[in-house]
């Protein structure tokens, strides 16, 4: 009996200790009264608008769902670099990243559409885009990869530079070479315009423009303020021709555990950091352009619509290369968009 007893009291205290360890993990569905963990995951730093954004995120979502949602923000790839996120993301090891649209391209053709030469008017077309049908709808078609779109985090156009002439005319571009971030569509772009094209990463950038390896590079004007590419390039042309703005992903069974209620306290806490984000973007972009213009190392121009006219004539051929890809009714609506 006393051997029944001592065996009886282990077990109970086994199971204790088994309940007490299993109640401590991460929680992400809010039961037991404990608050739901989202882990926000981004690979830029924390100085950036895409940062910011995510802070203000996590500022109104926990103080307005009342301590329900706890919001762990991890920046400069401290969880997980650009090649990683996608995988931990649907393995909701994540529940939030915000990756450049065009690193979504293995999942969804369609999003190579920010990369489109000459598509979108100016930060207006694109963002009327973005927040409608056809942006939302967008958004939707990777939920087959178990990946929900949340937002549209407008960065900045691209424009261009290099360290031989400058670049008025697509005639300006044969015989230069040009670093990309990806190959494919951007690829096709330079060989359109008679250029050719590399594809080196951002890090190794500054010294490829430097040694000669590459004669250009296409960019935001704040990535090339902060890099300081000016005191290897003497040429920039503000073409706006592309853009490298964010999507703002979530794991969907993560999305789909979540109450209509919850998903809304969310949905609210995005659009405010979604307004905060493109604000501080656009300030960011136009201080950079000061930025250059005060140091005085770069020679810089900026096409007019006649000239970006002859450009997209010369590049009507990636468009049709393109069209079925990305989708047709994307880029009519892309086009139409005020």
């Amino acid at each position: 009996m006393k051997k029944t007893v001592s065996i009886l009291l282990v077990l109970s205290l086994l199971l204790t200790l088994v309940i007490s360890g299993c109640g401590s993990s991460t929680n992400t569905s809010g039961t037991d009264n404990k608050p739901i963990i989202i882990k926000f995951s981004h690979v830029v730093a924390e100085s950036t608008p895409k940062h910011q954004a995510a802070l203000k995120f996590k500022e109104l979502l926990e103080k307005n769902s009342n301590g329900k949602f706890q919001v762990q923000v991890f920046p400069s790839s401290q969880l997980y670099g650009d090649k990683e996120e996608m995988e931990a993301l649907q393995a909701n090891n994540v529940q939030f990243i915000a990756p450049l649209s065009n690193k979504v391209v293995s999942f969804s053709k369609s999003f190579q559409i920010s990369d489109l030469p000459f598509l979108f008017q100016d930060e207006k077309s694109a963002y009327s885009f973005y927040i409608g049908e056809n942006g939302q709808k967008l958004l939707k078609s990777l939920e087959p990869k178990g990946i929900l779109g949340v937002a549209w985090w407008l960065n900045a156009q691209k424009v261009f530079t290099n360290s031989k002439r400058p670049i008025t005319k697509p005639e300006d571009f044969k015989g230069l070479k040009f670093r990309t971030q990806s190959g494919g569509l951007l690829d096709d772009q330079f060989k359109a315009l008679g250029a050719g094209s590399q594809t080196i990463a951002w890090g190794d950038t500054y010294q490829a423009l430097q040694n000669g390896t590459v004669d250009g590079q296409e960019n935001t004007l704040n990535n090339i303020d902060t890099a300081k590419l000016d005191e290897v390039q003497k040429y920039l042309t503000i073409s706006n021709h592309g853009r490298n703005d964010y999507v703002v992903l979530t794991n969907s069974k993560f999305w789909n555990s979540l109450s209509p209620e919850d998903q809304k306290l969310i949905n609210d806490a995005m659009k405010q950091a979604t307004d905060y984000e493109i604000k501080l973007a656009g300030e960011l972009d136009r201080k950079s352009l000061e930025n250059l213009q005060n140091r005085g190392k770069i020679k810089i121009n900026t096409l007019s619509d006649s000239q970006k006219e002859e450009f997209k004539k010369v590049l009507q051929p990636v468009y049709d290369k393109y069209v079925d890809l990305i989708g047709k009714e994307y880029i009519e609506a892309a086009k139409n968009s005020k």
